[in-house]
């Protein structure tokens, strides 16, 4: 499509700024060639040198041409712009007239229209919810209304995540508000302790799998035997690693006597809803069969029987050199993820002797530093000397080992551990009538996710064994 006078304006200039560079250009490369005859000391250039001359005068005099008719093109188009100023400005004009201004009341007037459920109106979310069971419960007409407006809403202002998560063809739900879902991320991120320090990605588009090319096989390198003799070749090869998108869901029961008239419902129901989906997703990450972190990680066993946190710490270095070993350059270990009571017991242990190299900024009488101010899952708990920062998460299994006692500890590079979900994307919510005859409205959450750990074989590592009993103190 034509674009404006202005966009017209502007090629034209940029074509006449070539044309001025084409004419430089040539220029100068003539005066290169005959200062480089003279340097020479030759009275006459060489052919190839004639040759070029020539080739330059012609295409500078071209270019010369060429400026004259641009000129008088721009010329032209200046002159539109100016009949077009000076028509617009008469189309600016005012004239009075006898007619009466229309009365306050009867002028139309274009603003922005507040959105159907607001932090100001619906702090907590409940006249969300009402509406929510009012509509599945009741088939209420103007809860279904403020529903689907809501929905419209959502659709211009969250158009990407409503596609991003609707798409993969699961099934479909009400978004609920990105403001309840902000009000509700501390106590939501406080059961994801470990997802929380993960590489995040955004979630495809669509598809109920990501797809992720993994190297198996390398390029080679070697010495060359001799000159002109071929040199080392091993062509590399990929394996598809397909990362499968999850649904984590959640459900609670709100009777109609708490829907009609309860007080603070919005708090539990909702509260609960999005703990148990950030719970579940967290759990997953860590105990999921096959995939998740401790059936990924590469074990170091800890054997002892009465275990000590000098005896532990050496393992928890050997499973961090496990990690560099296997991901060289491609990542390093950051983060200790370990249970609370195995957090506190270390914190516990007493200590005459420390390790030999201390990270910076570790104190060097200390078994590592803790952060007083820090709670569970606002951030790392402490730092160990090797520089590892501890992540507190009680997902992790205590029933592990033969005598069902054990929990475990893992050493993870946080790039390798990888995400996906979205930062904003909506948390969705539904209604079903399968409590109907107990007056009960069964309402559902969800949310998709995709996780991996497995893009580099033993990329992550874990300390497991006897050593890892229930603590005593």
């Amino acid at each position: 499509m034509p674009g404006t006078i202005d966009d017209l304006i502007a090629s034209i200039e940029v074509e006449l700024e070539a044309a001025h560079k084409r004419q430089k250009k040539c220029g100068a490369e003539i005066q290169l060639i005959l200062d480089k005859a003279q340097q020479d000391g030759r009275s006459n250039l060489s052919a190839e040198e004639d040759q070029r001359v020539a080739e330059l005068f012609a295409t500078r005099d071209q270019a010369k041409n060429d400026i004259t008719g641009i000129e008088n093109k721009l010329a032209n188009a200046n002159k539109i712009k100016a009949e077009e100023m000076e028509r617009e400005a008469k189309q600016k004009e005012s004239r009075a007239t006898e007619t009466r201004k229309p009365a306050y009341d009867k002028v139309a007037r274009v603003g922005q229209e507040e959105r159907t459920y607001r932090k100001d109106t619906d702090r907590h979310g409940k006249q969300f919810l009402m509406d929510v069971s009012r509509q599945f419960l009741f088939q209420d007409v103007e809860a279904s209304a403020r529903l689907a407006r809501h929905m419209a809403e959502e659709r211009v202002e969250r158009a990407e995540y409503m596609q991003r998560a609707v798409g993969t063809g699961a099934f479909a739900g009400l978004t609920v508000p990105q403001y309840l879902t902000d009000m509700y991320a501390p106590a939501t991120a406080a059961l994801r302790p470990f997802a929380d320090v993960c590489n995040r990605h955004p979630l495809p588009e669509s598809g109920m799998s990501v797809e992720i090319s993994r190297i198996t096989t390398s390029s080679s390198a070697d010495i060359q035997a001799s000159q002109n003799t071929p040199v080392a070749e091993q062509n590399m090869d990929d394996t598809l690693l397909t990362v499968p998108v999850q649904t984590a869901a959640g459900q609670q029961t709100v009777s109609r006597q708490a829907i009609d008239r309860g007080s603070g419902i919005e708090d539990v129901t909702m509260q609960d809803l999005f703990n148990r989906v950030a719970t579940r997703i967290d759990n997953t990450l860590i105990n999921q069969a096959t995939t998740g972190l401790t059936n990924v990680a590469q074990a170091t066993t800890y054997t002892d029987a009465s275990p000590s946190g000098a005896e532990l710490y050496p393992k928890i270095l050997g499973a961090a050199a496990g990690v560099e070993a296997n991901l060289l350059a491609m990542g390093r270990p950051t983060h200790a993820v370990m249970h609370s009571r195995r957090w506190y017991w270390l914190s516990s242990q007493m200590s005459s002797t420390w390790p030999m190299i201390n990270w910076t900024g570790q104190p060097v009488q200390a078994a590592g530093t803790a952060d007083s101010s820090s709670m569970y899952a606002s951030g790392p708990r402490g730092v160990l000397p090797c520089g590892l920062e501890v992540i507190v998460d009680n997902n992790i299994a205590t029933n592990l080992g033969a005598g069902t006692d054990e929990d475990e500890l893992y050493v993870v590079p946080a790039s390798e551990c990888h995400l996906w979900e979205d930062d904003n994307a909506p948390l969705f919510i539904r209604a079903e009538q399968p409590h109907a005859a107990s007056l009960g409205v069964l309402l559902v959450a969800y949310s998709y996710f995709a996780y991996t750990f497995g893009r580099y074989t033993n990329g992550t590592q874990k300390v497991s064994g006897t050593g890892l009993v229930q603590p005593t103190f």
